[in-house]
This record gives C-alpha cells, sequence and structure tokens, in this order.
C-alpha cells in the first residue's frame, strides 16, 4: 500500500506540474492578444507610458466606434466577409471534385498527374506572383474582384487533404451505389460528400483563415480604395509620421471576430478531420 500511494502521489506530482507547465505556456500565447485588446481602448499617450500600465488609466470604448467612422471600415469588412467566402466555397468545391477523381476514379497516369499537382506545393508563391500578375492583367482583370477570386481557388494542399481522406472511406460505398444504379457524381454527391464533412471542415476553417489574414495577394491585384480587404484598409490609421494605435488595435479586435466565430462553429469537425485524415481503415 505505501509503494502504491507514494507511485500515486508521484503521478499527481507529475500531473500538476504538466498542468502548470500547459498553463504558463496558454499564458505566454495569449500575451499578445490580451496586450491587444487593452490597447484597443487606450490613447497612444497610455500606450506608451514608462513604465507601462496593465490597465488604462481611462477606457476609451469610443475607439471601436471611431474606428467605423474615420475610414470606411465597413466597405473594407463586406469586401473581406465576400471574397474570403466566395474562395473558400469555391476551394472546397474544386478541390472536392479534383480530390475523389485522385482517390476513386480509374484513369490512366492518375499517380503521375497527382505527383505533378503536388509540386505545386514546393513551389513558394512569391516565385509565381510575377506571371499570375502578368496572366490576370492581360485578362483585364486586374483591380478586381474576379481576378483576385480567380487566382486563389485551387490548392493543392486541399486536393491532398480531401484526396488523403477519401482513400480512408471503403471502396465497398462506391460499389454499393453502382449497385443501386447510381451514377459517379449521385456517388460523390450523396455517399461520399456527406461523410466527408470533418475534411471539407478543417480544409474550410484553414482556407477561411488564410484568405482573411491575406494581406500580399490583395495589394498586388487591387488598387481601388472601395475594392480594399480589411488588411490593406488598417493602413489607413498610417500617416505619414505616425500611426494611431488605439484605433489601430481596435480594428484588429472586430478584424479577428469572424475568425473566433468561424473556429468556434467548426471547433468539432476540425478536430475530428485533423486526427481522421489520413487514417486508412
Amino acid at each position: 500500500m505505501t509503494a502504491n500511494r507514494v507511485e500515486k502521489a508521484v503521478v499527481r506530482i507529475g500531473n500538476l506540474a504538466l498542468y502548470i507547465g500547459m498553463l504558463g505556456a496558454a499564458l505566454l500565447t495569449l500575451f499578445p492578444f490580451i496586450w491587444m485588446l487593452l490597447a484597443s481602448v487606450r490613447t497612444d499617450v497610455d500606450i506608451f507610458r514608462n513604465p507601462m500600465n496593465w490597465f488604462p488609466e481611462e477606457w476609451h470604448w469610443q475607439n471601436y466606434s471611431t474606428v467605423w467612422d474615420v475610414i470606411p471600415f465597413g466597405q473594407y469588412y463586406w469586401n473581406t466577409v465576400k471574397l474570403t467566402i466566395a474562395i473558400t466555397a469555391g476551394q472546397l468545391i474544386i478541390c472536392a471534385l479534383a480530390a475523389y477523381a485522385f482517390a476513386r476514379l480509374k484513369v490512366p497516369f492518375k499517380q503521375t498527374l497527382f505527383m505533378l499537382f503536388m509540386t505545386n506545393l514546393m513551389v513558394p508563391w512569391h516565385s509565381i506572383m510575377v506571371p499570375q500578375f502578368m496572366i490576370i492583367s492581360k485578362l483585364d482583370l486586374y483591380n478586381t474582384h474576379e481576378g483576385y477570386v480567380l487566382i486563389q481557388l485551387f490548392s493543392a494542399f486541399g486536393i491532398f487533404l480531401l484526396r488523403q481522406f477519401f482513400m480512408t472511406l471503403p471502396i465497398e460505398l462506391n460499389e454499393a451505389g453502382r449497385i443501386d444504379g447510381c451514377s459517379e457524381w449521385g456517388i460523390f454527391w450523396r455517399i461520399i460528400l456527406p461523410l466527408a464533412r470533418p475534411a471539407l471542415a478543417t480544409l474550410g476553417i484553414f482556407t477561411f483563415t488564410f484568405m482573411w489574414n491575406d494581406y500580399l495577394a490583395p495589394l498586388i491585384y487591387i488598387n481601388d480604395d472601395s475594392l480594399k480587404t480589411l488588411q490593406l484598409g488598417l493602413q489607413a490609421f498610417q500617416t505619414e509620421h505616425s500611426m494611431d494605435y488605439g484605433l489601430l488595435m481596435a480594428g484588429t479586435v472586430c478584424t479577428i471576430l469572424p475568425m473566433i466565430a468561424v473556429f468556434l462553429v467548426g471547433e468539432s469537425f476540425f478536430t475530428k478531420g485533423v486526427a481522421t485524415t489520413g487514417m486508412k481503415n
């Protein structure tokens, strides 16, 4: 009994130390977000006070309303929502169709074609942005939302992720569907796609987060102020000689709220998708 008690005490101490370490890591990770939230209700003088005060001397909640008045923040918000949803939906459809073809259909040179597709994962986007810009300009789609959406619809990572998930599903599902008279499209739409919701949610969260935060591509392909996204619009708080950090932090807080909402809604599917993608039954 004494040995068991000592062993249990050691286990409890080890678990306590693990929890304390995890709590410390979580607080360290959350520190920038806490600072951003507190800075969003301060003035610039209060933000850069030395030594820094953790809590504002005066809470300037009007920063949040001022953000929507000093710049066309609503227009930037709508542009970002529209583009992000369009690109996310487009990627889910295109990647699901391509991944199903690579995982389930019997076509000549399928593996070779898949490996060629996967080479896109090895090429940095910065090395192809100039050719993309030239193509978009030749198509007269520069400085349009249509051109920006067009170049973002393909995702080699999305095809790879969904293909790995489709390959975990039993092939008997396809055979049963054919026996029941389903076409290949019917099998994909009625049988495979409903089972792929965890993987689709995972890809959707990744795509939504990336496109919502994308800065470089809109900077290259969008010029008109009425077409800009939130990431470009936040630059409006920077003048020639200064930056209004209080308003910038308030705008940033408003910017991250949709990402938090999307993750909370899809978190269960996301966890299941990450845990099961690539596992063979």
